[in-house]
């Protein structure tokens, strides 16, 4: 049995600056396990959007942090973000053409606007209608919007990084811009 290789510097450093984003309070966020194989280090976590008492998840995804030197050239650069989000829609938003392109906007919006440094954006922005039978059927139709994207940061603080996910994923369930947010560590440590 060998020992993992222990983490560089600059990795643990990215780590810590994640746990010191500001979230907004209604993601409810934790840690996941990381893929294994896509990087020699990474660093994954969870989010649900979630408001009211009724504690039902309006929008949720994935944030994951990828290190690797061998891929700097194909990256851009040592760190790679890959992310996911998805939420409900109103069916007649779900229908709107543009919605991809709004999706995909409100992603560089949210990046730029916590002034977070990347390079290299990628993604696809799905809308899915979806029409149940059988014991599935409710008579209506339900509409819900996918993001998948990933970035590489051009510095190792990344915690404007997480902060734009977060505002992004809020967005997608329908929640206006908050002005308060609670720091990820303190989320992590309400999960204990």
């Amino acid at each position: 049995m060998t020992d993992a290789p222990l983490a560089p510097a600059e990795f643990n450093a990215a780590v810590e600056s994640l746990l010191s984003a500001n979230v907004r309070p209604e993601l409810r966020l934790h840690s996941i396990p990381s893929p294994g194989a896509i990087a020699p280090f990474s660093r994954a976590f969870a989010a649900d959007v979630v408001t009211g008492s009724d504690e039902i998840a309006q929008g949720s995804g994935r944030f994951i942090l990828l290190y690797d030197p061998d891929q700097a050239d194909a990256w851009g650069g040592l760190f790679r973000v890959v992310c996911y989000a998805q939420a409900p829609l109103d069916l007649e938003i779900g229908l709107d053409p543009f919605l991809p392109k709004v999706t995909w906007s409100w992603l560089i919006d949210a990046l730029d606007g916590r002034r977070a440094s990347y390079v290299r954006p990628s993604g696809t922005a799905t809308r899915a209608i979806s029409s149940g039978f059988g014991e599935l059927e409710t008579g209506s139709d339900n509409a819900h919007i996918e993001l998948r994207c990933s970035w590489t940061p051009t510095t190792a603080d990344l915690s404007g990084q997480l902060e734009a996910w977060g505002d992004l994923l809020c967005q997608l369930a329908g929640l206006p811009p908050a002005p308060g947010a609670v720091s990820l560590s303190a989320k992590l440590r309400e999960r204990g």
